[in-house]
């Protein structure tokens, strides 16, 4: 029999908090790419982080956030947006260079979020050749499918969690190719299986040292180096891992090498030693100028292969 969400979508009268924090972007941090399950809906971003439904908007120095239900405290909060970040310390340590300090005011308040390691993980392994519509499609749909419902204010649409490693990996491969992940299914299903059944923990992400981290998610089948790097930055809390894609390494060749083309070791060495303790950041700086400066429409950008 087909899983099936485990409770209806509760309806419930919505709470607010606010958090004083300079130099953040809404639209900047939850439209860059590096997650795909943020929404904006008139002059405000909604999403679900973890089993929490939560509306944001900025205003008055402050992110305010809206939530379905009472909560206790907004550490989970505060951490996936990294509301504590002292931006301006990150931006320090950026090299002094014209084609970063562009990227940097073109980008102004842009943050790297702290994702839930399995969703990153899944999401971008997801994510291989396909255009960011297309991966928070697919995204959205194993969630309705197979994710638990959470709460939302009354009157909303039902929002769902990101399904757990155990449910996905109750599923067939057939399952999740009705969801379009296409040859991306079975890679998946082996890895719910896989952190499910405790042969890869994700919980011990960030404490591991960064080379036999990367060595373990790359061990995955469906996860190269670029995958494993999203992971590493975005959950794993490795500021210094610089993920290259065809967007980042276009970037890095018209900004950095116009006149000539290296090879890839070389690439790799410069964005490794470059940009400094927190060169992930100045990744999506990067990443997310070159998108603005080149198409305009965020929406289509295309997500290469692991």
């Amino acid at each position: 029999m087909e899983p099936t969400n485990s409770a209806s979508s509760t309806h419930r009268a919505a709470t607010t908090w606010h958090w004083p924090v300079r130099d953040y972007s809404l639209d900047h941090t939850l439209g860059c790419g590096q997650a795909f399950r943020w929404t904006r809906v008139s002059d405000a971003w909604e999403g679900v982080v973890g089993t929490r439904w939560v509306r944001l908007r900025e205003g008055d120095g402050a992110i305010v956030a809206e939530t379905a239900e009472a909560q206790q405290d907004w550490d989970w909060l505060n951490e996936a947006l990294q509301l504590r970040v002292d931006l301006q310390a990150i931006l320090a340590t950026f090299p002094d260079d014209p084609a970063l300090a562009e990227a940097v005011a073109a980008c102004g308040g842009l943050r790297v979020l702290r994702q839930e390691p399995w969703e990153c993980l899944a999401s971008f392994m997801l994510s291989a050749t396909k255009q960011i519509v297309q991966i928070r499609q697919i995204v959205a749909t194993l969630c309705e499918r197979f994710g638990d419902a959470v709460a939302v204010p009354a009157g909303h649409p039902p929002a769902y969690a990101f399904p757990r490693p155990g449910q996905l990996a109750e599923l067939t491969e057939a399952q999740l190719r009705e969801c379009k992940a296409g040859f991306r299914a079975p890679r998946l299903l082996a890895a719910a299986r896989a952190v499910a059944e405790g042969r890869l923990d994700l919980d011990t992400l960030g404490q591991l040292p960064l080379d036999d981290t990367r060595a373990r998610l790359m061990a995955l089948d469906g996860v190269g180096r670029k995958i494993a790097d999203c992971v590493l930055l975005f959950a794993g809390g490795f500021d210094q891992v610089f993920p290259i894609d065809v967007w980042v390494l276009r970037a890095l060749h018209e900004l950095y090498f116009p006149r000539r083309r290296p090879r890839p070791s070389v690439l790799r060495h410069f964005s490794e030693t470059h940009f400094g303790p927190y060169g992930g950041h100045a990744q999506q700086y990067l990443f997310h100028y070159l998108r603005m400066r080149t198409r305009g429409n965020r929406s289509r950008t295309m997500i290469p292969a692991a």
